[in-house]
């Protein structure tokens, strides 16, 4: 597991456009396949809300990842230290140490997380889709060799393994709206930096202190 402070560490964060959102769900399955997550199991989801009432009816698409937040709710709640802050913005999760009393889950306010019941999608994942993704840095192994612990909480990392590789994250790689932006928010040139103080920024759920690292823009 990475170490949980660095020198000089960047602030990642992400800001989604909900204007350029096109609610095509490509972030979910860039991310679903990037991570090679398990059925049930989806790191980015798109939630859809309907306003008015025909024919006059609008739709707004909100992508939800793991909000990164400052002041995790899910990590005050767990009890063996395995959900942790990290020096550079991102909430992680300690698969060897987590013991999967789900508390976490019960604990975010975003319903950003998932169990991994340690299924599988059967025979047709052979290969390269067997091989469990380097979540956090770490070669994991076969998912059918039990290389990969199961009965864990799992959740969007921000795709911390690309970073590593100096990349940015799947969902905000492969977003055919180009509705993601990602950065330093260390960095006041980065465009992550500029678009928080836009006057079109928010958070989701503020009042509650968590301290998201997600931004919106109306």
């Amino acid at each position: 597991m990475s170490e949980r402070t660095t020198d000089q560490s960047p602030r990642w964060a992400m800001v989604i456009d909900l204007q350029k959102c096109l609610g095509c769900d490509t972030c979910t399955v860039s991310c679903k396949a990037e991570n090679r997550t398990p059925p049930g199991v989806s790191y980015n989801v798109v939630l859809e809300e309907e306003r008015g009432s025909f024919p006059r009816v609008t739709v707004t698409h909100l992508p939800r990842p793991c909000m990164q937040c400052d002041r995790p709710a899910c990590a005050q709640v767990c009890p063996v230290g395995a959900t942790y802050k990290m020096a550079n913005g991102i909430t992680a999760i300690d698969y060897d140490r987590c013991i999967g009393c789900r508390y976490c889950i019960t604990a975010c306010p975003y319903g950003a997380r998932s169990f991994d019941f340690g299924e599988d999608y059967g025979q047709e994942m052979i290969g390269a889709l067997a091989i469990q993704a380097p979540e956090y840095g770490i070669e994991r192994g076969p998912r059918r060799k039990k290389k990969v612990p199961v009965g864990v909480t799992r959740k969007c990392h921000f795709c911390f393994h690309r970073l590593e590789r100096g990349e940015e994250p799947a969902c905000v790689e492969t977003c055919l709206g180009d509705a993601r932006y990602f950065g330093n928010l260390n960095d006041p040139e980065s465009i992550v930096a500029r678009l928080v103080t836009s006057p079109r920024a928010f958070r989701l759920k503020e009042e509650l202190g968590t301290e998201p690292r997600v931004f919106y823009l109306r």
